[in-house]
């Protein structure tokens, strides 16, 4: 962090924070050189960083009241993510945006943090393209060095993601786009590309462009998710952090039976995290106070979460 203060404050960086500060929303670069006061986070935070590239995975509950300057870290924690070599990929939930749902709000949830998925060449989003091609460049790299056909080295260093749910498919598809960039089919690598989005509303489609039987819908999107992070290390990159902001939409869900559900969502990413079941992916999930601890609409699920791994931000003086 110390290293990116001394630099100097370059103009499209100076001209970025002035118009973000003016409109009342958090800076998307530059960063570093406005926050004060937030240390002690910023440390324990690395600390996560540096557990998800050793393989491992985090969770933390960024809570505060409103101009406690939640967003303000979470895109802070996303910047230093991606110059420690992470992925990272961001959306705000809301009534149509949540981690479960029966309409698709959860398969919406996850094609919005795709769409924003970011690389440090790439930090404004758009970047699952980039990541792929990454991939398939190394394994033509391990491919011309070994004498060995590109697709079974995909097949090879992506075979470990059979044992999880939807890796057989996941792998599948990586392997589609790899054959439309050997035949030059566009349409083959975009096809394969809105899969990785979480695009295709049907099964149906799905088959008939690339021959898979599953696609990402509200019952899977947390293990795609699993699925992503250890595609990504695969890549080359050091492991992948989940930014969820404005988790009190989750509060708001006008029915029990909802509000239960993502609850228990979080308690099983929460769990995973620590019970060491995740590899290489971290999760920070920002909100106020209420989302996470209330008499009136509060869970079994979200008590267990507050017992660890909870940090509460206090406006700065």
């Amino acid at each position: 962090m110390s290293n990116d203060t001394r630099q100097p404050l370059r103009p499209r960086e100076r001209d970025a924070i002035i118009q973000s500060l003016r409109a009342g929303v958090t800076p998307r670069t530059g960063l570093q050189h406005i926050q004060v006061g937030r240390v002690r986070e910023v440390e324990a935070l690395l600390q996560d960083i540096r557990r998800i590239s050793d393989g491992g995975a985090s969770i933390r509950f960024i809570i505060g009241e409103f101009g406690s300057g939640k967003s303000f870290f979470l895109q802070l924690i996303r910047l230093i993510a991606l110059r420690e070599g992470l992925v990272t990929i961001n959306a705000d939930l809301s009534p149509n945006r949540r981690l479960y749902g029966t309409g698709g709000q959860a398969r919406a949830l996850y094609t919005e943090l795709l769409r924003n998925i970011s690389t440090r060449t790439k930090p404004d989003g758009n970047a699952l393209t980039s990541i792929v091609e990454r991939f398939i460049t190394e394994a033509r790299r391990q491919a011309e060095a070994t004498d060995v056909e590109v697709a079974e080295i995909i097949e090879k260093r992506l075979a470990h993601l059979s044992e999880l749910v939807g890796g057989f498919d996941f792998a599948k598809v990586i392997s589609a786009y790899w054959k439309g960039h050997e035949q030059d089919n566009e349409q083959l690598k975009s096809d394969a590309v809105r899969w990785l989005r979480g695009e295709f509303a049907t099964k149906t489609d799905a088959r008939n462009a690339l021959g898979v039987r599953t696609i990402v819908d509200d019952a899977n999107v947390y293990d795609h998710l699993k699925l992503l992070s250890l595609f990504v290390r695969q890549a080359g990159y050091k492991g992948l952090l989940v930014n969820l902001d404005e988790m009190v939409s989750l509060y708001r869900l006008a029915t029990q039976k909802a509000r239960l559900a993502n609850y228990e969502q979080i308690l099983r990413i929460f769990n995973d995290c620590l019970q060491g079941t995740a590899e290489y992916i971290g999760f920070l999930l920002g909100g106020r106070l209420i989302f996470l601890w209330t008499q009136e609409k509060g869970s079994i699920a979200m008590r267990r979460c507050t017992r660890a791994w909870l940090r509460i931000l206090p406006p700065v003086p």
